[in-house]
Order: structure tokens, then sequence, then C-alpha cells
């Protein structure tokens, strides 16, 4: 992420088009953003996770769609994006074959549901990432997608308190 204000109310002071800009780096969908946006002033960091879950919870299957254009592919950080390479660590040093087996799995899934696999992947190890994606491939389309609004969610939660959090 850039480098921007980092406290709640430096946040919320913050004009319109550069906060649409922050937001949007936390999360791609701009209806998310916007909504988050709207809810300003948040009286304390729990308000913002909680616009965050409000803004998640009334996104369409189009504005999800936006939301997971901004991730990338679990098993292929985005070199050079420091967020995505941190969101991502638990594939690194894994053995080939894994990883070979979670492009697989990544690759019947996006298939299936037309998407990338989308796990909030912080504190997750490669194998921890596959098993799940084997677990919710046999998912309809409706049940996964609310998975991945949860998903999502917690990405958020977890992008935005870094962003509170970095100085």
């Amino acid at each position: 992420m850039t480098n921007h204000p980092h406290t709640l109310g430096a946040l919320a002071a913050t004009d319109a088009a550069e906060l649409e800009e922050i937001l949007l780096e936390v999360c791609s969908s701009p209806r998310w953003a916007a909504a988050v946006a709207a809810a300003k002033p948040w009286s304390g960091r729990e308000a913002l996770l909680a616009a965050n879950a409000a803004a998640m919870a009334s996104l369409t299957t189009e504005d999800l769609r936006d939301a997971m254009a901004g991730h990338a592919r679990i098993g292929k950080p985005i070199a050079g994006d420091a967020t995505s390479e941190r969101e991502q660590a638990g594939i690194h040093g894994v053995d080939r074959a894994v990883l070979d087996e979670l492009h697989e799995a990544n690759a019947a899934y996006e298939a299936k549901f037309g998407h990338v696999f989308l796990i909030c992947a912080t504190g997750r190890t490669a194998v921890g990432m596959l098993a799940a994606l084997r677990e919710r491939h046999p998912n309809d389309a409706a049940t996964e997608a609310e998975i991945v609004r949860e998903e999502l969610r917690k990405i958020n939660d977890i992008r935005l308190k870094r962003l509170l959090d970095t100085p």
C-alpha cells in the first residue's frame, strides 16, 4: 500500500478522491470503497471494521467479481506486490509437487466458478490452502459466493488494520 495517513481521524479527514484511492488498495470493488467511505467518520477501529462488514454484505455478484479482481491466484503472488507476497507467505519454500497440485486445483476451481479461488491466506500454509480449495470445490455457486464474501471481509479487516497500524 502506498504511503497514506494512518490514524483513523486522518483517514476520515482525507478528501473523497484520495480516500477512494486508499480504500481501493484495500479492496478493488468501487461499490465497497464508496460504502466504507460513506460510513465515515468512524467512531473507532471497530466502526471501520463494521463498515467493511456492512459493505461486504451489500455487494452484488458483480461487485464481488470486482473485489476478487484485486487478488492474485493462490500459489502465485504478484511479483513485487508486497501485500500479495505477505498474504501468501505460506507458499514460500513449499515442495514443487504441492505447488503443482495447487495449480491444478486452482484451474479446476476457476473452470467451475469462473473466478480465482479466494481465501484469507494470512497465516495459512500451502497444504492448508490446497485442502480448503479441495473442500470448497464441490460447493454450488451460491454457497461459494457467500464463502468468498466472508473471506474477502476477513482479508479487508486485516488490510484495514494494517493500514491503521503502519506508521
